[in-house]
């Protein structure tokens, strides 16, 4: 079954460009993209939010799911959630739920690092004073 980021290098083949002009235009590392497909990993909800911001015409259901079409066309309404299959449906609740837990845990290394940070100081603050 084909994932998120094999559907991605196909637009990137379909548009034309090299994995590193895509990497650039969304804003990702270098080779960000060639890296994910290598590994077979999952595309941070960070960077599907840029690519679909750069990239209006992708189709997110088809980007997430494979289903319908790569690109919109020019009349094609919202997605109507409650209109897809069951199956869908809870494909897209799992990359949904899945996304949610990546951001998670990056805000929580995050937090881990200023924290440590903020120790580190007082640690030393205090240190100076004795």
């Amino acid at each position: 079954m084909l994932k998120t980021i094999d559907r991605l290098m196909q637009f990137i083949s379909h548009a034309g460009i090299s994995a590193r002009q895509f990497d650039l235009s969304i804003g990702a590392s270098n080779g960000y993209t060639l890296r994910m497909k290598k590994n077979n990993a999952s595309v941070g909800s960070d960077v599907i939010e840029n690519i679909l911001r750069v990239y209006p015409q992708l189709s997110v259901v088809w980007l997430l799911t494979g289903e319908g079409t790569m690109l919109k066309n020019k009349e094609e309404e919202p997605l109507d959630f409650d209109q897809l299959s069951r199956e869908k449906q809870k494909e897209i609740e799992v990359i949904i739920e899945t996304k949610i837990k990546e951001r998670q845990q990056k805000d929580l290394e995050r937090l881990m690092i200023e924290v440590t940070a903020e120790l580190q100081k007082k640690s030393s603050r205090s240190k100076k004073r004795n």
